[in-house]
C-alpha cells in the first residue's frame, strides 16, 4: 500500500470536493493505506488527532509551523507535549524555519521555538518533522547544533535543497519525503536529490490540499489518492520497481514512525 506520510486535512478546503470522508475514501481506493496528517498549530494538531482517532489508516502530528508562530501562547507547548503523547501521535510536527514573507514571525521568535520543540521532541522520545524553506544554511547549523536532540530521527518533508546540501543532512541520520514538486518538469534540482537518496531514506507525501502531482498540476485541493503519481515519478527517475519502492517506502515510514502500524 502506499502512505501519505505528510499532509493537511483539518481545513475547510476539501468542502467542495465532498468533504474529508470522501477525500478519505477516495485515498483507499487508490491504495493509500496510511495517511499522517501534520498539525500546524495548536487547533489544527487538536484536529489532526480526532481525525486519526476516528480513522484506523490515519495517524497525525503535532506541532508549531514557523509561518504560524503568531498564534502561539505562553503554555500552548504543554498541550503540544500531552497530544504527543496519544498513541497515534508519530513525531513533533512540523517545525523549523520558514523565511520566504516578510510578515513571518521574527527570526528570533522561530529559531527559539524550533529549538523548543526539538528539545520537547528529545524529551518525549519522538522523531521530528522538518520544514524549511528559504533557510537552508541556518536550519543545517541549528540542526548541528543541536544533533543530540535528534537520536529518534528525524524527516525532511518537501525537500527543496540542492543535492550538495543533501548530502549534509543525510549525515545528521535524517529521512527525507518528496511529494508533487518532484513531478514537475522542470524541478530538475528536486528530481536529482529523488535520485541521490538513499533507499532506506525515502519517502513519499502530498503536503495537500497544497502542491498537487504531474498529472493533475493546477488541480486544487490536492489530495492523499495522489501520491501514487508521487511514487510512481520516484521509481522512474530512479529506475526501480515501483511495487518494491512502495514496500520500501512504507518499511521506512515504520522505520522513523514507531508508532505507524
Amino acid at each position: 500500500m502506499y502512505i501519505d506520510a505528510h499532509c493537511h486535512l483539518t481545513g475547510d478546503e476539501f468542502e467542495a470536493v465532498g468533504g474529508v470522508e470522501e477525500v478519505l475514501r477516495r485515498a483507499k481506493e487508490h491504495g493509500v493505506g496510511r495517511i499522517v496528517c501534520s498539525g500546524f498549530d495548536l487547533a489544527s494538531s487538536k484536529l489532526a488527532k480526532a481525525l486519526a482517532e476516528t480513522h484506523e489508516d490515519v495517524y497525525f502530528c503535532a506541532g508549531f509551523h514557523p509561518s504560524e508562530l503568531k498564534k502561539y501562547n505562553v503554555g500552548d507547548l504543554e498541550e503540544i507535549g500531552r497530544l504527543c503523547g496519544h498513541e497515534k501521535c508519530l513525531a513533533v510536527g512540523e517545525i523549523g524555519l520558514d523565511y520566504h514573507f516578510e510578515d513571518n514571525p521574527p527570526k528570533e521568535v522561530q529559531r527559539r521555538l524550533f529549538i523548543e520543540q526539538l528539545q520537547l521532541a528529545d524529551k518525549l522520545g519522538l522523531p521530528v518533522v522538518l520544514h524549511s524553506r528559504d533557510a537552508a544554511q541556518e536550519t543545517l547549523e541549528i540542526l548541528r547544533e543541536q544533533r543530540s536532540l535528534l537520536k529518534h530521527g528525524g524527516l525532511m518533508h518537501c525537500y527543496s535543497y540542492s543535492p550538495e546540501m543533501l548530502r549534509d543532512f543525510i549525515e545528521l541520520g535524517l529521512a527525507f519525503s518528496f511529494g508533487g514538486p518532484s513531478t514537475f518538469k522542470n524541478a530538475k534540482k528536486v528530481q536529482d536529490c529523488v535520485r541521490l537518496v538513499p533507499a532506506h531514506l525515502l519517502l513519499s507525501e502530498t503536503d495537500c490540499p497544497y502542491l498537487t502531482p504531474v498529472p493533475y498540476r493546477g488541480v486544487f485541493p490536492n489530495e492523499p489518492k495522489n501520491v501514487k503519481y508521487v511514487v510512481e515519478n520516484f521509481a522512474a527517475l530512479r529506475n526501480e520497481n515501483e511495487e518494491e519502492l512502495k514496500n520500501t517506502i512504507l518499511e521506512n515510514a515504520r522505520r522513523l514512525f514507531f508508532r505507524l502500524k
